[in-house]
């Protein structure tokens, strides 16, 4: 027999902890390291469990944890998880089966990864949430209390920013595939 304590462990551990990742790959651009981004996931994941009676089934829980974790950056900015610039170390790996074994690739991504953690905290966040974690537009101005205007303009924005970002420079390649391709279409003898 179940207890109703028992029930409720079942129900987190089936509905909340399958967004642990999730929620992980995002803090760690948040925080910009995996210590930080760590202990930010599990006060989410504490402050979830204790207010789990309160979360209604049928609504959306990644949604619901993105919020309380966001909140939670919010409230604690200036404490254990601030964003050091200086402290920031690229110690995150994408999903290995997201990931093409291809090591320009894996350059790309790491490049990509960069200009992420360029961008303004308040665009990098709804970026985040919106393209990474596939959130609404709705879901997310819930989430960050903010008009689903500001979402928008936010987005749009940080789009904007990361087409900048990754625009090769005049006269320059930007990565190890566009000198292949050069490579590939250059005279032989040249």
């Amino acid at each position: 027999m179940i207890t109703p304590d028992g029930h409720r462990r079942v129900r987190f551990e089936q509905e909340a902890m399958q967004y642990v990742c999730a929620l992980l790959r995002t803090a760690r651009r948040l925080c910009g390291n995996r210590e930080s981004a760590e202990d930010l996931v599990q006060e989410t994941m504490l402050r979830a469990w204790k207010a789990f009676d309160q979360y209604q089934e049928q609504t959306n829980c990644k949604a619901w944890l993105f919020t309380i974790l966001m909140n939670l950056w919010n409230e604690h900015h200036r404490k254990p998880w601030v964003r050091h610039e200086a402290a920031v170390q690229d110690d995150f790996e994408p999903d290995q089966q997201a990931v093409a074994s291809n090591s320009d690739d894996r350059v790309f991504i790491h490049e990509v990864l960069a200009c992420i953690d360029r961008l303004t905290e308040d665009q990098r966040a709804v970026l985040l949430l919106s393209v990474v974690e596939g959130l609404a537009l709705r879901e997310i101005a819930e989430i960050l209390q903010v008009p689903i205007g500001t979402v928008m303009s936010r987005l749009g924005r940080a789009r904007a920013a990361l087409r900048e970002y990754l625009r090769p420079s005049p006269g320059a390649l930007a990565g190890a595939r566009e000198r292949r391709l050069c490579d590939a279409v250059k005279p032989k003898g040249y």
